[in-house]
């Protein structure tokens, strides 16, 4: 406002020709931000995304742990008893050679409540895999971005450090023909040096970017031309979807294995009987008609008397009752992180749109504008360098702004679960 105060006409008319021919790119710019976006992320980073999660340690030990769940449940699967041999010799009075053969018997259904018990660890386990998967796509892509955005504000950076270079050799210039004074002179150079200074800032802000991009693991080789040009719209909440998500099945599968422990607990109450068969060759003196050939059958029942195991099924409903209450908790944080992430990319999308289609946006415009009408003297040089200054951090608040649309639009579509299926087209599984 003060550089409008203070201008004469002169001014005011250049800066309505320049905001007049800046109106068509601006127009075109908007049309530009509302425009589709592909259903699909590009190829590349479809491929990048892919190799990242087979490089990824994090990836590799998930899928290690549902290798490990899927090898107890065909453990829990195996029968309970193994059949016990017995042999038996006695030289006494009466001489004995025996062969016996037992079995415990499962009658109470042990075995198909553990099988139970190991099929739900193997859907806990798939879904924390999708979840590692889910997550680690979304830390790739945010790194992305960001490594690619602060790229933009080393440009725009080193930019500001040219204007302020020629700034300072022109404000010499202009000091030895006596149109500027020695002090203005001093105030280009130390705009020259904070532009130098705020610079290496901004380096060493891009350095750690890619560091972060970098310790993910994946493809260093991202073309430099790849972007997405387009903010996409706000993906609608769908009838059930929020059970299809990595963290619901998990908490679900949790319920049922608990469920499950309930019908192990109740099982184990019921005592497995032993059936033992045992066949051979009794002598009970000398003489061929001394020798008989016995068979024999034994059962063997346990008594529950001293421990009745009645404590054991108590715990397990109170293990039920915590993975019920945890599966509600879930579906509360579900729906609220999906609101959230909403509102916020809602939000941050109209404020991008918005700061694309206005005068903000006319960076190289109005520091030429300004150049041109601090050489012809219509401002002074400290309104010059207020209003470049103000041109520079607007410009990096937008790339700013933008960073932070894209973060926001990477976790709007990880809590409505269409990340991978966005990345991956040939995933058959949209809510991970």
């Amino acid at each position: 406002m003060r550089f409008l105060l203070r201008a004469p006409w002169g001014v005011l008319c250049a800066l309505a020709c320049a905001s007049l021919g800046a109106g068509p790119a601006l127009a075109q710019s908007a049309v530009g931000t509302a425009a589709p976006v592909n259903q699909y992320a590009p190829v590349e980073i479809g491929r990048a995304i892919r190799e990242l999660w087979t490089l990824s340690p994090e990836v590799r030990a998930a899928r290690a742990e549902l290798e490990v769940a899927g090898a107890r449940a065909r453990a829990a699967g195996q029968p309970l008893y193994n059949p016990e041999l017995a042999l038996s010799a006695e030289n006494a009075d009466v001489d004995r050679r025996t062969v016996g053969v037992s079995l415990g018997l499962d009658l109470s259904g042990k075995r198909t409540a553990r099988r139970a018990v190991g099929e739900a660890g193997v859907v806990a386990a798939r879904a924390g895999y999708d979840q590692m998967r889910r997550d680690i796509a979304a830390r790739w892509l945010k790194a992305w971005f960001a490594a690619r955005l602060a790229v933009r504000e080393t440009e725009l950076g080193r930019r500001r450090v040219e204007l302020m270079q020629r700034f300072a050799e022109l404000a010499e210039r202009r000091l030895k023909v006596g149109d500027i004074s020695i002090t203005e002179r001093d105030l280009a150079a130390l705009a020259l040096s904070e532009a130098q200074a705020q610079q290496a800032a901004l380096l060493g802000r891009a350095a750690g970017a890619q560091a972060t991009l970098a310790a993910l693991g994946g493809p260093a080789d991202m073309p430099d031309s790849l972007t997405l040009r387009s903010l996409p719209a706000i993906v609608g909440e769908q009838p059930a979807a929020s059970d299809q998500l990595p963290e619901m099945r998990q908490a679900q599968a949790r319920v049922e294995s608990a469920d499950a422990g309930i019908r192990v607990a109740q099982r184990q109450r019921v005592p497995d009987p032993v059936i033992a068969l045992t066949g051979g060759r009794v002598r009970t003196g000398p003489g061929a008609g001394m020798n008989q050939n016995v068979i024999g059958l034994n059962l063997t029942v346990p008594l529950p008397v001293r421990n009745s195991y009645r404590a054991e099924v108590d715990s397990a409903r109170a293990e039920a009752d915590a993975a019920l209450a945890g599966l509600d908790a879930q579906r509360l944080a579900v729906r609220a992180r999906h609101r959230e992430s909403e509102l916020r990319y809602a939000a941050l999308r109209d404020a991008s749109a918005a700061f694309s289609g206005s005068r903000a946006a006319a960076f190289d415009e109005r520091t030429a504008l300004l150049e041109r009408l601090w050489q012809a003297g219509e401002i002074g040089t400290s309104d010059y360098l207020v209003q470049l200054k103000q041109s520079v951090d607007t410009a990096l608040s937008g790339i700013a702004l933008e960073n932070e649309t894209w973060q926001a639009w990477i976790d709007h579509l990880s809590a409505a679960g269409r990340l991978v299926a966005w990345i991956d087209a040939d995933d058959k599984d949209s809510s991970r």
